[in-house]
């Protein structure tokens, strides 16, 4: 009975895991999600909104350079911290 509880709670965490898309893992759970802006796009700024990411970006301008941006959570605890990597292309 219990090696039966056990996998049923495995299955169960398994299955939750599976279900959850990149960002809400990353904002609920903790781990790192990279992101990989469309070529030419600038980063601006980056919000949550229940477990949905809304990303701000402007199209680069010609003096503009591709860069590496992480958005990171810090939490009272330190534990399950989430972090969001944006990386841009030219």
């Amino acid at each position: 009975m219990k090696k039966c509880m056990v996998i049923l709670a495995l299955i169960t965490c398994t299955l939750i895991m599976v279900g959850c898309t990149d960002n809400s893992r990353a904002r609920n759970w903790g781990g790192t999600l990279t992101t990989n802006l469309p070529k030419g796009t600038k980063f601006i700024n980056a919000t949550w909104k229940d477990s949905d990411m809304w990303v701000l970006t402007r199209p680069m301008n010609t003096n503009d350079v591709a860069e590496t941006f992480t958005f990171q959570e810090k939490s009272r605890f330190g534990m399950l911290e989430g972090k969001v990597i944006f990386v841009e292309s030219k």
